[in-house]
């Protein structure tokens, strides 16, 4: 089923399409250091190949799960065998984020020389795992999820190789393609298990639910989706959009977010973008959070619903945030300066005759409800600065 050259890809037109990055790699015959960033089954390893045999490459495949130091050892010794042969040495290395910066810095001099040609693949965001030097000697490309329409034509192929094309229903091959998540892979097996599953008979959307099972969200609570999740999240909130807010509220549950962090990320947003305009939404947000404590889940899905949905509708209001980001770029400015005299605390004598807690007048000062005198409470020296 694996494609041997890039004509016969599916998906990923935006880096193999005619003039695309690699399609202009194959066509220079110019080797380049890849990191391919993605999720599962796009069809990174498949690219892999096709690079290295379009360049005649000797192609190595490592996982960095499994891999140790003996491992690349040996794969330098033989890119040195290779070097010497006049033929070059494509090195893949999936889940290249698995490796630690000792590993990583290991291949460093040998990308650098030009002795490996290096091909990572990670479904993690490459600045965070990939250490700088190697992504520095690397292009990222991003893949992107297969769309439904490709995952249906990557089945089509898929039965007219095994001949099965009869043996389908259409409605079950674009159920398989719904369930696959954008993974060509999970796709393939769940028609391998449902023609199994079938016998004799037609796979129905019945036959792909009991090969299926559940579809389970592609999530992980300390990856890339836990973050782009509860970024769409918010950003739903801010823009106001109910029905987005609820769609990812309910996939980061679905997936076993942790109540209490979704909860957390809710009191936050009460004050940073609704702030002055609705006051009643922090003390709305903490209530949540204490409901969530003591309820937990399923039920306390209906009270996350219930409060994401009423700061979604609330008007928003930046102007404490955006106050206190200046007041902590003034203080970090200017973090000595002396405080005025009249507004010191003035527990002695002494401190009372140096004119602490004094005003212009030399009065005492009076702190009550509602006093105010008309001077400038700031230190001297920004008393002009305005923050609010």
């Amino acid at each position: 089923m694996r494609p041997s050259i890039l004509g016969d890809v599916i998906g990923q037109q935006h880096l193999i399409g005619s003039g695309k990055i690699i399609n202009r790699i194959i066509e220079e015959a110019s080797p380049v250091n890849l990191i391919f960033w993605g999720p599962p089954g796009v069809g990174k390893t498949t690219l892999a190949r096709i690079i290295a045999t379009a360049f005649k490459a000797d192609f190595i495949e490592i996982s960095a799960v499994t891999a140790g130091k003996d491992d690349v050892r040996k794969v330098v010794d033989r890119a040195r065998v290779n070097w010497n042969r006049n033929q070059r040495t494509v090195l893949f290395v999936d889940e290249i984020h698995r490796f630690n910066k000792a590993q990583q810095d290991a291949f460093l001099p040998h990308v650098e020389s030009g002795l490996i040609t290096l091909i990572g693949a990670t479904t993690e965001n490459p600045s965070f795992e990939i250490i700088t030097p190697l992504l520095s000697r690397s292009r990222v490309l991003v893949l992107e999820p297969l769309s439904k329409q490709d995952i249906i034509e990557t089945l089509k192929r898929a039965l007219k190789l095994e001949k099965a094309s009869k043996r389908i229903n259409k409605s079950a091959i674009e159920y398989i393609a719904e369930l696959s998540g954008g993974d060509a892979r999970v796709a393939l097996s769940n028609l391998e298990l449902a023609l199994n599953l079938a016998g004799k008979d037609k796979v129905t959307i019945e036959t792909v639910k009991m090969a299926a099972q559940k579809a389970l969200p592609g999530y992980d609570k300390k990856g890339d989706m836990h973050y782009n999740v509860i970024s769409a999240f918010i950003k739903s909130m801010r823009g106001g959009d109910v029905d987005a807010t609820l769609y990812y509220l309910a996939r980061m549950i679905q997936a076993g977010e942790d109540p209490k962090f979704i909860a957390r990320r809710m009191v936050i947003f009460a004050s940073e973008d609704i702030g002055l305009a609705g006051n009643g939404a922090l003390g709305l947000a903490l209530d949540a959070f204490m409901a969530i404590e003591r309820v937990g889940l399923p039920e306390g899905g209906i009270i996350l619903s219930h409060v994401a949905y009423a700061l979604t509708k609330a008007k928003k209001s930046r102007e404490s945030y955006d106050a206190w980001a200046r007041a902590q770029a003034l203080a970090a400015k200017s973090p000595n300066l002396p405080v005025p005299l009249w507004l010191r605390n003035a527990p002695t004598k002494l401190m009372k005759d140096l004119g602490y807690g004094k005003t212009p007048d030399g009065e005492s000062q009076q702190w009550k409800a509602g006093f105010h005198l008309a001077k400038n409470y700031l230190p001297d020296d920004i008393k002009d600065e305005k923050i609010a």
